[in-house]
């Protein structure tokens, strides 16, 4: 039951970044008379690759975006970030002794992504091993962006962990028949109404990187523990 490969989302679950964000996009889209609260946020980007804030601010408000949005997103958002954003509790800990192969697979940009790892001092960590939705045709919640990551890796999708926090990834880890563990300790859970539905069906939740390695002691070196049994219902 060890598995072969662990795929992380990036935001929300390697970095605590989902409020920062969630915050500079409101201001940005704000400059554009587009009016959201952190709720509208939740419902209609967390998890999603840019691509669905142009089509869902052209759905719900009418508005086209100019092609300078992203750019001047990002900024804002990285700008955001420097001095504010940092890795999740244990997120580091937990890699350093990590004894299973892992990467990260994001609907973040690659700009974006570069930026995030290194601001959090996780860049160190995933030289070679960063993935995003502009590689592949379909964003989560379609299984692409994981079933890429694998292929890349070298590793059956079936023998994957997926590691999520948003709904559109759980769907996706899922559809790429993959074990899906769900993450609740990003800061964000907190101030965003991420409801999942009942028919969702994840292998395992945890909501701190401490709470992981305890649980399964055999995926960390140093650990003369036998491997937990990866299959335990959430």
């Amino acid at each position: 039951m060890r598995p072969g490969l662990i795929i992380f989302d990036c935001d929300g679950v390697l970095i605590d970044s989902e409020v920062l964000s969630a915050r500079a996009l409101i201001d940005e889209l704000a400059r554009h008379g587009v009016t959201v609260d952190i709720g509208f946020v939740a419902r209609h980007f967390i998890g999603r690759a840019y691509p669905v804030i142009l089509s869902e601010v052209r759905e719900c408000f009418d508005i086209r975006l100019p092609s300078s949005f992203e750019s001047d997103y990002r900024a804002r958002l990285i700008a955001s970030f420097e001095g504010r954003l940092s890795p999740m509790a244990g997120a580091v800990e937990m890699l350093e002794e990590l004894d299973v192969a892992y990467c990260v697979a994001t609907s973040s940009s690659p700009p974006r992504l570069a930026a995030s790892l290194k601001i959090a001092g996780l860049d160190r960590f995933f030289t070679g091993r960063t993935f995003t939705a502009s590689e592949v045709e379909r964003g989560k919640p379609a299984p692409d962006l994981f079933l890429h990551a694998a292929g890349r890796m070298g590793v059956d999708p079936a023998a994957c962990v997926v590691v999520e926090d948003s709904l559109p990834g759980l769907m996706a880890g899922l559809a790429a028949g993959m074990q899906v563990w769900h993450f609740t300790g990003g800061s964000h859970l907190a101030l965003m109404d991420l409801v999942l539905p009942d028919e969702l069906h994840f292998h395992r939740s945890f909501a701190s990187f401490t709470e992981l390695r305890t649980a399964l002691p055999g995926l960390f070196r140093g650990s003369a523990a036998a491997p937990a049994d990866l299959a335990d219902p959430a």
